[in-house]
């Protein structure tokens, strides 16, 4: 299952029923676990600790070294999980310091022409659109849809179950539930498709979609928005997420309608 045309340096681990194809290029300081595929020049480089089942499609670089001033060659880590599929020509860079780590979930979707830079957190079962641009120290929380094009800068904060649409440049966080935007990103409503898929009832869903009018549309501050949210709406586990989301805030999040 390994072509004798991979270039794979002896001292990488590599699982059981892994494939890997002619041409494709494994440095030594590489986990690869059990029934991944490694498709023709990929270059699965230092850091990458990769779980199982993983799909990795052609010109992909993994653990690339970090696109930060800050990088003085420090050894760090690329970490992803089982079951993700990565497309062609993807770039995922390692952490700056070696005290961090750059982590892809389970069973993400990452489209031809992405790129994922240090000490960027995914969580599972995220959609990455064509050519969609995630910059450093992002946390991405699960079940997000990227559209193409889209653009993340440093440190933005994108909540669990929204959808960010085609084109849209991200500076502030994006809390759950949502849908993203236009440029400048803005609030365009809650994510109802998507969360009835998952199984958020009509109820809930009714609550989260009278907390982010009272977040969004309301003329007080966010901050005071919230304390509505916390004394007006039923106490669900999605309201208290993105109470704690918005509260967590270090960026500000995006605008109103």
């Amino acid at each position: 299952m390994i072509s004798p045309k991979a270039e794979i340096d002896p001292r990488a681990k590599i699982g059981k029923n892994v494939t890997v194809y002619p041409f494709a290029y494994i440095e030594g300081d590489v986990v690869i676990g059990d029934d991944c595929i490694i498709y023709p020049y990929v270059s699965v480089l230092n850091g990458t600790r990769m779980g199982r089942g993983n799909k990795v499609f052609q010109n992909t670089v993994l653990a690339a070294v970090p696109q930060d001033f800050s990088y003085h060659g420090e050894e760090s880590e690329l970490v992803i999980g089982d079951r993700n599929v990565i497309r062609e020509n993807v770039v995922i860079n390692r952490a700056t310091h070696s005290d961090g780590k750059t982590v892809i979930g389970n069973r993400n979707f990452i489209m031809e022409g992405v790129h994922i830079s240090h000490d960027t957190k995914v969580d599972d079962k995220c959609v990455f659109g064509y050519g969609a641009k995630i910059a450093g120290d992002c946390e991405i929380e699960g079940s997000v849809i990227f559209s193409s094009s889209v653009i993340v800068n440093p440190g933005a904060r994108i909540g669990t179950l929204s959808m960010i649409a085609s084109g849209c440049r991200i500076s502030k966080d994006v809390p759950p539930y949502i849908v993203a935007g236009d440029n400048p990103v803005r609030y365009n409503g809650i994510n109802s498709t998507i969360l009835a898929s998952v199984g958020v009832s009509e109820k809930v869903q009714g609550h989260i979609a009278n907390a982010y009018r009272l977040v969004f549309m309301g003329q007080t501050s966010v901050f005071d928005a919230v304390m509505q949210v916390k004394e007006q709406v039923p106490d669900d586990p999605e309201i208290r997420h993105l109470v704690e989301f918005i509260q967590a805030t270090k960026l500000g999040i995006i605008s109103k309608i």
